[in-house]
Order: structure tokens, then C-alpha cells, then sequence
């Protein structure tokens, strides 16, 4: 019932934002879609002034992608960081920016908010399942200021598949090693003047280190209608619930070197439960114009119960007397509740229109949105292991209670202005927001605000009708989180907006048949990055203005296959796609010094920045017989990575500081379809060599996930 309450703002948003249904205008040529894409079909690359990527449906298949982070491999200049194995919690860097907690990128699911708090705290600890959406949208250039309020790396769009007309449906059931269990399918059709769409999920998995286990289930139905021939509405509810054992601490070097993938604290907790609403109403106004409303609203709720936050927090006299070390940890041992509310609602509404522009063909797109979120955040440490209410102890309590408000209008004016081959793409974003902290314990309280103009130029020169140059600018902007620039005694901290200026310019297209290209440079010039204070200090450390950083480098895509060609005639097919970056630099400019505990005299000017490796790739090669065989196999490589801005190699006893080596995995995956018919059975190996790396350092080591291996069918009817 709590979480209901808050669907009504958007249920009166929507009725405010939709026209009378009565009113009907020329029947347009197609049916209007009332989704908010980024790009569109991978066709739609071509006019786009700025880098992109599309990621298909027989894409995803193809490979029997396991995560998000899997899937966005075959993104160049995208660097997915993996965490507890299955993509739960995303970290996804661009361009070098740091990948914890995607904070740095723009998620978004059929053009709406998919996190949960993007202008107070845009750090993700949910994610839906992959098999709910059909393809992934990527934009990093000059056309993302479309979106905010992030546009320092770039927008990541999921898009969810259209419900059909006709009865129709799809099963999908796995099972794998490390207890890994999948069911998952979608029924829709046609009633009573509605299309629905209905899709259902249950996971389990035993993750990638001890005493962990993951299970979540995800339900989401669509419902589209046809109010009249020029007007869509489509509606969205969902529901998405984890009850998992999942630690957040990882682990010291000398636990690393006794068990790779050992962890002692089995009594951690993770719990989630997630309620979303949306309502997309299409309105082809004229011929040539068409306004689309999207009215959505979330609730999401967090409680994480663990015994440990960090490496460096092990369970001892001095912080737990009643504890007395390790040997006590689940009998004596407290543990802290990490809890979390989160409420957004919003509106917003774009106008797009075709018209003549200083005496060229113009396509024009205007946005205007109004977003509302809270969140409420609790620390209750409890005196044993699973203890669940304020303990009496030393440490025991209460230890944090706030309110955190964020406030926003946006909008945002852009043009694609068409002479000859030329295409210019000039545009402007603002964002206002305004930013509140209350301390419940104390009374104490603050507010302050932002406004920054997010101005973008890009281009598009089209050398024939399927190769292109494209090109562009634009401002780099991403807000601080609430707790960053108000104190939690309501003092207002003096740290500026993360702002960039990005320069991009590439070729994209077909070469020749059954070859198609995408590659160009990038420069992200930062006039202030944000890092924490400690680099080291993990997830929930204090942010602080770092200064002047400078990221440049290479991206470069390729898709091929041999029967496009003409090579190979017949059923049979040989394919390869790879995804490169090559980031050339990624360092700390200016007079700059360190910002880790006890080295703060230390210069680190051109330093490389933290979680930026020099080089990522994706190679994929496969062979394919008509409908009824894909094999596939992919190398996915990370380049070795600094963990701090010292550039400290050897790892220190914590295991939060040291160099990363580089890391190249295979996955294999087998798909038979007998017949071409509708029930396809599959087979994936993942890691194949079982190879042991490390992914992350910031709170302690985790692992890469060992060999996984999953055998299933998935039917269509």
C-alpha cells in the first residue's frame, strides 16, 4: 500500500498531459509509437552526429548473453565491470570515467528513468533481468544532450518489445553449474480493443564467491491502445523483488591468496523490492509533428545487512568489543543495516516536427520534464549477526537518518538541419535543480541549487547513401549527489557540477556489402571530475571537486560476414564482429595531488586516472547453417588498470590499492534450432579456461567469475 501511493502523481500527470481522445486529425501513414527511443533501428546510425551502437535481438541470442555487462561488451569505448556474476548491480564505465555504480552514465528503460534517484544519488544496486528487453540502444556523441539530466558519458536505453496483435508467447528454461536456475517467458495478444504483453523472470545463482546466493524474480506487463488513428498510449507496471546473501566487503591479499573466492561473511543480506508505473501517450498532432507525454513514477526499497563494508573493516576489539575477531562472527559479531527508500515521479513531453530551416528540410525535437524524487536512508547497527533492530552496544543504534530531496525542470532544443549530404545538429539542454538534506536525528537541515546550460553541435556528411563522417561537441555535465553538496549538519558544500567538454569525430557505415565500419577519436577535457575523497574509500565515500582530468583515445567497431560478401554461397555463414578501445590517455592534469589517506602532499599530475584501462576488446567469430545452427565463440579482453591515483603497483595488505592485471576470457555458445522450427536448445560456456582475475579493488578484491557453464531451450509459439 506504501508504495502504491506513490503512482498517483503519475496517473494525474497523465491525465493533465493527454489531449481529448475525440479529436482526430489526417490518419498518418503508419501506426504513431508511443516509446521514447534514442536511436531506433541500427538504419537510424547513419544520421546520428555522434558515436552510437545498436544491440539486436539476434545479438543477445546469439550469444546467450548471461548479463548486462556481457552484452554491452560489444560496445566500443564501454567498459561493463562485473561484481557478483549475473549483472545484479551494474558498473559500467565510458571513456575512461570511473565504472562504479554506472553513476557516470544515463540508464534508461524505453527513453525513462531506470535508476532511481539519477539527480540526488545516480548509483545503481538493481538492475532487471536482460531477457525482459529485446535490444539496447548506446549514445555517447553530441546527441545524448536529447537526455539528462548525465551527459558526461553517455545514455544506455533498454528497450522493451511492443506487444503483438496476434496470440503469441515464449519460454525460455535454463540451468547451469554454481546452482544456476532460469525461467523466464512472455504471452501477449489482443482484447477487448487492448494489446498486452506480459513477461515473468525467476533466477537463481550461488555467485562467484562463497556464501553468496542470488535469487530475484521480475514481473512486467505492457497494455497498448489505439485511442484513434493519430493517438497510442502505452502503459507500463512492473515489479521486481530480491531476497539474496550477498557480502559487499571484499577481500585482503592474504585472504585473496588463501581463497580466491572465499568469503567469511555468511550472514550478509541483500533484500529489494522495486515498484515501477509508466504511461506514454503519442499524438500525431499534424503530418509532420508529433507530441509524445510520458508520465512514470518508482518506488525502491533496500535493505542491505552486512557485517562488513570494507577490506580494511574486519571485525575487532577496538571497533566490536563485544565481537573479540573473526573467530566470533556468527555468534557475537554486530553487523550494520545499510537501508534504503527511494521515490521518484516525473512528466515530461516531446514535441517533434518537420519544417523548412533557413531555406533547408529540418527536423526539430523539444523536451520539456518536471522530476520529483526522495530518499530516505537509514544505519541501524545491530548487536548480532542477525540482528535486525537498533543494537545497545558500543556501536549499537541509530546511526544515520536522512531525507534527501531532489528537485528538477529540464528541457532541451535540438535541430537536424539537412543541406545537400550535409546534416548540422545544433541543440541546447538546461537543467535546474534544486537540492534539500534533512537530518531526522537533529533537526538539522539545508537546501541549495544548480543551473547549467548543456549546449551541442554535431554533424553528419554522408560520402554515399550508406557511409558516413559524423562529428561533434557538446557539454559534459553531471550533478552532485545530495549528500556531497549539503552536510549533515545543512551546510552547503562548496563543490561545482562535473563538467566536460567531449569532442568526437569518426566514419560509420558499409565499406561494402556484408562489411560494415565504425570508427573514430574521442577527447573528453574536464574542467572539474568528481572522485571521492578517498580513492580507495569505496562506493560510499565523500565526493570532492578533483580539477582537470583529460581523456582521448580510439573507438572502433566492425561487423562482417562471409555470405554478405559473397564469399560463401549457400546455408552456411562465417561471421566476426569485435568492439575496440584503445584509450590513449586518461590522466590527471594541472597541479594535482593525491587523494588518498596519508599522501595528501603527493603530486599526481599525469597520473592515469583510477579504473581506466588502456585497452578493451571484444572479438567475436561464429558459423551459422541456415536457421537451424549458430555457434559462437568471443573473447573479451580488459586491459591491465591502476586502482588509485598513486599508480601504486604492488597490492597493499588490504587489498583496495594495487595495479590490476589484464584479463582475456572465452565464452562459447551453441544454438540448435531442429528444423528452423520454434524451439531452439542451447548450450554456453562462459570463462572457458576458468581463469582466475581480478575485477575490482575499490573495497576490497573481487574475483571474476570463475567457469560457468548453462544448457537450455527456449520456444517460441
Amino acid at each position: 500500500m506504501r508504495a502504491s501511493l506513490y503512482f498517483i502523481p503519475s496517473a494525474a500527470a497523465l491525465l493533465v498531459a493527454m489531449p481529448a481522445f475525440g479529436q482526430e486529425t489526417a490518419e498518418p501513414a503508419e501506426k504513431v509509437e508511443a516509446t521514447v527511443v534514442v536511436i531506433g533501428g541500427r538504419e537510424n546510425l547513419l544520421a546520428i552526429s555522434g558515436s552510437g551502437a545498436t544491440i539486436e535481438a539476434e545479438d543477445l541470442t546469439a550469444a546467450r548473453v548471461l548479463t548486462v555487462n556481457e552484452a554491452l561488451r560489444q560496445v566500443a569505448g564501454v567498459y561493463p565491470r562485473d561484481e557478483e556474476g549475473i549483472g545484479l548491480r551494474p558498473n559500467i564505465g565510458v571513456r575512461g570515467l570511473s565504472p562504479t555504480r554506472s553513476s557516470e552514465v544515463l540508464l534508461l528503460e524505453d527513453g525513462l528513468p531506470l535508476t532511481y534517484a539519477p539527480y540526488g544519488d545516480n548509483a545503481s544496486y538493481s538492475h532487471p533481468p536482460l531477457r525482459r528487453f529485446e535490444r539496447i540502444e548506446v549514445l555517447k556523441g553530441a546527441s545524448q544532450i536529447r537526455f539528462g539530466p548525465h551527459t558526461v558519458g553517455g545514455v544506455v536505453n533498454y528497450i522493451s518489445p511492443s506487444a503483438p496483435e496476434e496470440f503469441e508467447g515464449d519460454l525460455q528454461l535454463a540451468g547451469g553449474n554454481r546452482g544456476y536456475v532460469e525461467a523466464s517467458g512472455s504471452l501477449g495478444g489482443s482484447a477487448g480493443g487492448f494489446r498486452l504483453l506480459g513477461h515473468a523472470a525467476h533466477t537463481e545463482f550461488e555467485g562467484v564467491r562463497d556464501n553468496t546466493s542470488l535469487d530475484f524474480n521480475d514481473y512486467h506487463l505492457r497494455v497498448e491502445r489505439t485511442l484513434t488513428p493519430n493517438q497510442e498510449l502505452t502503459a507500463r507496471v512492473g515489479y521486481f523483488a530480491e531476497d539474496s546473501q550477498v557480502t559487499y566487503s571484499g577481500l585482503t591479499e592474504a585472504e585473496y591468496a588463501a581463497d580466491p573466492r572465499g568469503n567469511v561473511f555468511a550472514n550478509d543480506t541483500f533484500d529489494t523490492e522495486r515498484f515501477t508505473a509508466s504511461a506514454t501517450h503519442a499524438w500525431q498532432i499534424a503530418p509532420d509533428a508529433t507530441l509524445t507525454t510520458s508520465a512514470y513514477s518508482l518506488w525502491f526499497d533496500r535493505d542491505w545487512w552486512r557485517q562488513s563494508s570494507n577490506s580494511g573493516q574486519r571485525p575487532n576489539d577496538s571497533s566490536d568489543p563485544a565481537c573479540g575477531g573473526l573467530i566470533n562472527l556468527n555468534t557475537t559479531c554486530g553487523n550494520e543495516g545499510r537501508l534504503r527508500e527511494y521515490n521518484q515521479y516525473g512528466i515530461e513531453s516531446r514535441l517533434g516536427w518537420s519544417m523548412s530551416l533557413l531555406g533547408a528540410p529540418a527536423d526539430l525535437e523539444a523536451g520539456l520534464r518536471y522530476h520529483e524524487e526522495r530518499q530516505r536512508r537509514l544505519q541501524i547497527n545491530a548487536d548480532t549477526p542477525l540482528g535486525r533492530t537498533p543494537g545497545t552496544g558500543i556501536n549499537g543504534g541509530v546511526r544515520e537518518n536522512n531525507t534527501r530531496y531532489a528537485s528538477a525542470i529540464s528541457g532541451f532544443v535540438t535541430a537536424g538541419i539537412e543541406f545537400g549530404p550535409l546534416r548540422i545538429s545544433p541543440g541546447v539542454r538546461i537543467e535546474s535543480i534544486e537540492f534539500e538534506r534533512v537530518n531526522v536525528q537533529t533537526g538539522q537541515s539545508g537546501t541549495t541549487d544548480q543551473t547549467e546550460i548543456i549546449p551541442g553541435l554535431g554533424f553528419t556528411y554522408l560520402l554515399r547513401e550508406d557511409l558516413a563522417i559524423y562529428g561533434g561537441v557538446h557539454r559534459g555535465y553531471s550533478p552532485p549527489r545530495v549528500e556531497d553538496i549539503i552536510t549533515n549538519a545543512g551546510g552547503s558544500v562548496d563543490l561545482d557540477p562535473e563538467e566536460s567538454v567531449n569532442w568526437e569525430a569518426g566514419i560509420r557505415g558499409t565499406l561494402l556489402p556484408g562489411l560494415d565500419i565504425d570508427a573514430g577519436l574521442f577527447r573528453l577535457d574536464f574542467e572539474n571530475q568528481i572522485v571521492p575523497a578517498s580513492v580507495a574509500g569505496g562506493v560510499g565515500a565523500t565526493l570532492t571537486s578533483a580539477g582537470k582530468t583529460e581523456h582521448t583515445g580510439l573507438e572502433a567497431s566492425l561487423r562482417a560476414s562471409l555470405r554478405d560478401m559473397s564469399l560463401i554461397t549457400g546455408p552456411n555463414d562465417i561471421y566476426f564482429r569485435t568492439a575496440l578501445t584503445w584509450l590513449e590517455s586518461a590522466e590527471f592534469k594541472g597541479a594535482r595531488f593525491s587523494s588518498v589517506s596519508g599522501f595528501n602532499t603527493v603530486s599526481v599530475t599525469g597520473n592515469r586516472l583510477p579504473y581506466a584501462p588502456e585497452f578493451i576488446g571484444s572479438f567475436t567469430f561464429g558459423y551459422k547453417h541456415g536457421d537451424w545452427l549458430n555457434v559462437q565463440g568471443e573473447v573479451q579482453h580488459t586491459g591491465e588498470m591502476f586502482t588509485d591515483d598513486l599508480n601504486t603497483v604492488a597490492p597493499i595488505a588490504n587489498g583496495q590499492r594495487g595495479r590490476i592485471d589484464s584479463a582475456s576470457v572465452l565464452n562459447i555458445a551453441v544454438n540448435v534450432t531442429p528444423g528452423g522450427g520454434n524451439v531452439t536448445y542451447f548450450v554456453t560456456a562462459k570463462n572457458v579456461a576458468d581463469e582466475l582475475y581480478i575485477v575490482d579493488r575499490s573495497r576490497g578484491i573481487i574475483p571474476g567469475a570463475q567457469r560457468l557453464w548453462q544448457a537450455g531451450l527456449a520456444l517460441a509459439f
